[in-house]
């Protein structure tokens, strides 16, 4: 399978606001299916991951994100999931797929749908999954893998995405090394990929 790194983009960038249809609604008790990213002004941290239904890098952590969240929640974290994939060519990443594997799969954080590709292109994604982190002032501090793990080789750990969380939560910064994702290419519609 062919994969693709993430873009290192530069630390400190402020996270781009969006607004989103979520797939999973009853995660909100407002009942709204919308989230927007001043949602979320009251978590201490902000992780945004890029990701989607068929992309088996994506499928290599998924169980692994879902202990994160559980985990990290109650220590003011704050999980989003966002799938931007060209569904007309991708019918596994459609809308209504995105329902159903988030009811099997009982995420415990939204999972968006950025149909435009606005929002993947606003954040510099490249790859699923590829993963972002925000400090409290919603400054990026972590960009880039879950961990050292690959399908076929190793269970995941999310050690990297944990380690700057931990070091977020305890210091307010994060000095630990950064290493691009390596995932399936966003499927661009076309005209979209970024130059």
């Amino acid at each position: 399978m062919a994969a693709t790194q993430s873009v290192m983009i530069e630390l400190g960038m402020q996270a781009p606001s969006f607004e989103l249809p979520a797939a999973n609604p009853a995660v909100d008790e407002k009942g709204e299916t919308k989230r927007r990213l001043a949602d979320y002004d009251d978590a201490e941290a902000l992780v945004v991951v890029f990701t989607c239904n068929h992309c088996p890098y994506a499928k290599h952590v998924e169980d692994r994100l879902i202990e994160v969240a559980e985990a990290y929640t109650s220590r003011g974290v704050q999980v989003l999931a966002i799938s931007s994939n060209d569904a007309d060519k991708y019918p596994d990443d459609s809308f209504d797929a995105m329902k159903q594997r988030a009811r099997e799969k009982d995420y415990p954080f939204p999972y968006l749908y950025d149909e435009s590709q606005e929002v993947a292109r606003a954040y510099s994604a490249a790859c699923t999954p590829d993963f972002y982190v925000f400090d409290g002032d919603r400054k990026l501090v972590y960009r880039g893998r879950f961990d050292e793990t690959r399908p076929g080789q190793g269970r995941p750990t999310g050690e990297d995405l944990r380690g700057a969380l931990d070091e977020l939560l305890e210091s307010g910064q994060v000095s630990r090394a950064q290493y691009p994702s390596i995932g399936c290419n966003i499927k661009w519609k076309p005209g979209n990929a970024p130059s």
